[in-house]
């Protein structure tokens, strides 16, 4: 039997008439497909079901993930439930359907053509939230963001996002057509947009999604000094704080993440999530989607909307974890990012 878990309240990204509503905690569907182990999709579609049952209705995705299969799976999993769904997916890391990486991709005609194929593979008629995935520095932002706009006007997709931006590139897309929501690494690894992102979030009105909320996997304390698996792209050296003394140190963060946890009756994972959950003020609304396959993760997720934490509670934390002792960056490449 599954455990008893808390209701899972709604909250609003982004402002006026391009805010959109969402439940609080989302689910990130890319580990379903690939990159953390082999592929799972019974384990996958059923996490996505149990998920809409407790009220974790935004589901996250990407062409890319698999490739391509990712969609599919989650086109299967709410095919008779689309109406619960808040749906996102995002375009633009291109790859071919062997795998092969062929780079970032922000040109209008491509923006088109990723759209109706996203829609094909989730079977569905429209997006409820549309992102960049990553930034082309080759073509212009309004040129891309003008082609998104395109879709909203055809009914394709109803918000616009972005991801892993920086503060010009949101400020320059937003003149073009209001964004809903930047999906961004966001945990207590991970606190670079606090300083510049932020506050441009606030003031557009601009909804934050933080992805790996747990630090792929590292704050939920279940990870050891023997790392991941062979298959795990975590073992590779394109995640850095997954490696060698890197990891040894970041795992000694995490005991006391764990210490504090303990004294609060949760998981070292339920407190990083609340803690992403308490910051508030990191956009016009706030809604993590922390990644898993598993519905007994998905539900320990869930809990931690029941881990109340007092300012003091965030200030000691976000103490306990100061950014300048996290080691490794959090790409082995940090070339894709848009600073």
């Amino acid at each position: 039997m599954s455990s008893p878990v808390p209701p899972v309240p709604t909250t609003t990204l982004g402002t006026g008439a391009h805010a959109l509503e969402v439940s609080a905690l989302g689910l990130g569907c890319m580990g379903m497909s690939e990159f953390y182990g082999a592929a799972d999709e019974a384990g996958g579609i059923a996490t996505i079901h149990r998920a809409l049952d407790l009220g974790v209705t935004f589901l996250d995705t990407a062409d890319m993930y698999g490739p391509f299969t990712n969609e599919q799976l989650v086109g299967r999993a709410i095919a008779d439930r689309r109406d619960e769904v808040q749906l996102a997916t995002k375009f633009g890391n291109e790859r071919l359907p062997d795998g092969t990486r062929v780079g970032i991709n922000g040109r209008p005609d491509y923006v088109r053509r990723a759209c109706d194929a996203s829609l094909r593979r989730l079977g569905v008629d429209h997006l409820d939230l549309y992102y960049q995935h990553r930034v082309d520095r080759s073509v212009p932002i309004e040129e891309t963001v003008g082609a998104m706009a395109e879709l909203v006007a055809a009914g394709k997709v109803r918000h616009l996002g972005l991801s892993e931006a920086g503060p010009d590139t949101i400020r320059r897309a937003h003149a073009v057509h209001p964004i809903t929501a930047l999906q961004t690494e966001y945990s207590l690894f991970t606190r670079d947009l606090e300083d510049d992102v932020a506050p441009v979030l606030r003031e557009l009105g601009i909804g934050l999604v933080p992805y790996s909320p747990l630090g792929r996997g590292l704050l939920t304390g279940t990870v050891t000094e023997a790392g991941f698996g062979e298959d795990d792209s975590r073992s590779s050296v394109y995640f850095p704080r997954s490696q060698g003394e890197n990891l040894r140190a970041n795992l000694r963060l995490v005991d006391r993440v764990a210490a504090h946890a303990a004294e609060l009756g949760c998981t070292p994972g339920q407190l990083a999530l609340a803690w992403v959950l308490a910051r508030t003020d990191a956009g016009a609304g706030v809604a993590p989607i922390p990644g898993t396959r598993r519905v007994r993760y998905l539900e320990e997720n869930i809990g931690a909307l029941g881990v109340h934490l007092t300012p003091q509670d965030v200030a000691a934390l976000a103490a306990a974890v100061p950014p300048e002792e996290v080691r490794g960056d959090r790409y082995g490449d940090m070339s894709h990012i848009d600073a």
